[in-house]
């Protein structure tokens, strides 16, 4: 910041007095006869302001740059939290859970692209106090909505998508089951019980269960269907999807195995392949003597822990897990999700390579390194400990 040099002796004699600054003109004054000495005071007077001028201006523009970060982050929280405007445009189905709270839902229109921020819906529903009971389901929104737009259509009972149901890839039976109940007005209890009468659906007789056969799409039920029927109209799908890919029905049980092991391994499109190779080269005894799959994901499904594919050494020793592919050589005993087309694909049409490994190993992109041999295993296996190490979210 700038400051006035300090005054000499000749400056103070010069500096004008209150009554000479602001007097009223004189006799000789107004005639234009003014004394020399008072003509080279104004000039001194002059510099002096302009002086004060500059430095002025450089303190306002010192104090506007040191003052703006302060003030936009004022107007930025007196403007409330990032926002669209408007009803949004297009159509995005978005699901309500059982259970799911104002910031579980402020989550889901955020990664479903509804509305801009999480805080625009979440801060919204905080300062309506909101009463609101969101009841669970799917409903059509738009993209790029306001929040209050977003909240207005979640609770008009014309944008919630009646008898509808959505099911990822890659969804067990156990929440197919429970997706059913929320989408429809059919109780969770009477869809468990009419799944458990498997031989109704015209499954493979190895089949003890509908996991692997409830394929994963949206249904729009008619109002008042019920659950078996519900059921049948997933697994008839499957049935569907497989003899389009040219399954013979006495092959879809190992295609439905196999894919769904795909469907729960694979990240990356591509990698779909890729994995099916590793699979089918373990079972060719020529190139893997013990037959063992080696597969995570079987037996964290034997575990009962369905929403996860990492094990311990000692759920990977247990072979009363009959899922356990540590274990139990072959294909596991059953699926162990509901695969889509492209896991169905990929069982079927494997990519071309001797792998016999692969690993994940950075868990956010889904990226995966192949290997054939146990080194370069290894190698990778080693890359992903350390990006393990940095993300200890995911332990």
């Amino acid at each position: 910041m700038s400051s006035l040099p300090p005054a000499t002796p000749d400056d103070a004699g010069a500096r004008p007095s209150f009554d000479e600054v602001f007097s009223v003109p004189g006799p000789a004054e107004a005639s234009g006869l003014r004394p020399r000495q008072a003509k080279g005071r104004r000039g001194r007077r002059g510099l002096g302001c302009l002086v004060v001028l500059v430095v002025l201006a450089g303190i306002v523009t010192a104090g506007f740059f040191l003052l703006q970060g302060p003030i936009q982050q004022i107007i930025a929280a007196a403007s409330g939290p990032e926002d669209y405007q408007g009803s949004g445009t297009g159509e995005v189905v978005v699901m309500i859970h059982e259970g799911d709270i104002g910031s579980d839902i402020a989550t889901t229109l955020h990664d479903e692209g509804v509305t801009k921020s999480f805080d625009a819906f979440y801060q919204l529903l905080l300062k309506q106090a909101s009463t609101h009971v969101f009841q669970p389901g799917a409903y059509k929104l738009a993209t790029g909505m306001s929040a209050q737009a977003a909240l207005d259509a979640l609770i008009d009972p014309a944008n919630k998508l009646e008898q509808t149901v959505v099911i990822p890839e890659g969804t067990v039976a156990a929440d197919v089951y429970q997706l059913i109940a929320e989408g429809t007005s059919i109780p969770l209890e009477e869809v468990q019980a009419a799944a458990a009468d498997v031989v109704s659906f015209g499954l493979p007789a190895e089949a003890t269960t509908l996991e692997g056969f409830l394929f994963p799409a949206t249904y729009t039920f008619t109002p008042g269907i019920g659950a078996h029927d519900a059921l049948a109209t997933m697994v008839n799908r499957q049935f569907q999807a497989l003899d389009s890919a040219g399954v013979a029905p006495e092959d879809r049980w190992k295609t439905i195995v196999l894919a769904s092991l795909i469907q729960k391994e694979a990240g990356l499109r591509d990698d779909y392949y890729k994995v099916s190779r590793v699979f089918l080269n373990r079972l060719d005894p020529n190139l893997w003597e013990s037959g063992l799959m080696q597969s995570d994901a079987t037996v964290a499904y034997g575990t009962g822990n369905t929403h996860r594919v990492s094990t311990t050494d000692a759920e990977r020793a247990d072979a009363a897990n009959p899922y356990n592919t540590y274990v139990h050589p072959g294909l596991p005993v059953g699926p162990i999700s509901n695969p889509g087309d492209l896991a169905i694909d990929a069982a079927l049409h494997p990519a071309d390579g001797p792998w016999l490994f692969f690993v994940t190993w950075n868990l956010d992109t889904g990226e995966t390194i192949f290997s054939s041999t146990v080194d370069e295993h290894d190698a990778a296996v080693a890359k992903w400990l350390d990006w393990m190490d940095e993300h200890p979210e995911y332990q």
